[in-house]
């Protein structure tokens, strides 16, 4: 399997194309939502459902405000204790937000990865990254460069391996629904319940 530099990945990024990359979790695949139309083709290439929303992963935790609209009080504390982490907020999407990666409630999915490589490329990109997992629809997450699916891997042809370790945790990001009160649990994930509940 042939992989790229951070650089050459950047490049890709910026014209439109998607990349596959190392987060702390399980390998993404992801475009830059400034270059790329729209989500769909994160959801052609995975064999995805174009209805299922695609989160952001971002640079910095200030961004929860800049890309979230009424972001309440318990995001952003949760935020400050797990960012960067595993855990992925959904809020009102802010005009910022191109309505094509918005869900069809209007909200937008943020997480700030703990993965240098994966930071990195959102830094040098410039803007957010829509990303999912490296997968086709209904198969298992890849949690190294080597468990990466071929016909995924053929079809995208931008893949940056990890500068570290190259096993992942393997356990998804919690998914957060912070527009309802209490917010509810989507998935739940590496940050728990529990954890949740003691911030609250």
């Amino acid at each position: 399997m042939r992989t790229s530099t951070i650089d050459q990945a950047v490049c890709a990024l910026k014209r439109g194309e998607a990349v596959i990359f190392p987060t702390e979790t399980v390998y993404g695949l992801g475009v830059s939502v400034e270059a790329a139309a729209g989500p769909d083709v994160l959801c052609d290439l995975k064999e995805r459902d174009r209805g299922k929303p695609i989160s952001w992963l971002v640079g910095d935790a200030d961004d929860l405000d800049r890309y979230g609209a009424r972001v309440p009080e318990l995001a952003r504390r949760l935020a400050g204790a797990y960012w960067p982490g595993p855990l992925t907020l959904v809020v009102r999407a802010a005009d910022e937000v191109p309505e094509a990666f918005r869900s069809n409630a209007g909200t937008i999915g943020l997480r700030m990865p703990d993965n240098a490589t994966a930071l990195a490329l959102v830094r040098a990109a410039g803007c957010p990254l829509a990303t999912t997992s490296a997968n086709l629809s209904g198969r298992a997450a890849a949690g190294a460069l080597d468990a990466l699916d071929p016909k995924l891997a053929a079809r995208v042809g931008t893949i940056v391996p990890d500068g570290a370790d190259d096993d992942k945790s393997g356990v998804a990001s919690t998914v957060l629904d912070c527009t309802q009160d209490p917010p509810a649990i989507v998935r739940e994930g590496a940050v728990t319940l529990a954890d949740i509940r003691a911030l609250a």
